[in-house]
């Protein structure tokens, strides 16, 4: 039905592909800072923006999306835009 998981084979969500997706590797490569998730998230979005990400730059990045789930009930999503 969906199309993820041909997105995924086909590395459109990879780092050099057509939609980038968790490039950092998330929380599964940096930990989990708990309440400082969601900055950490804003942080990384933002490197991208600045193009200050080195080897996992997104090239071009001009929108960022972050989001955050906190114990189920919280939730805090982020769109980030470069202006120049």
């Amino acid at each position: 039905e969906g199309e993820g998981g041909r997105m995924i084979d086909e590395g459109e969500v990879a780092l050099g592909g057509r939609i980038p997706v968790n490039v950092s590797g998330g929380l599964l490569s940096k930990g989990h800072p708990l309440g400082a998730t969601g900055i950490a998230n804003i942080c990384e979005v933002s490197a991208h923006l600045r193009g200050e990400a080195d080897r996992r730059q997104v090239i071009g990045a001009r929108i960022g999306l972050t989001h955050v789930i906190g114990l189920g009930s919280a939730c805090g999503i982020h769109i980030l835009e470069k202006v120049r």
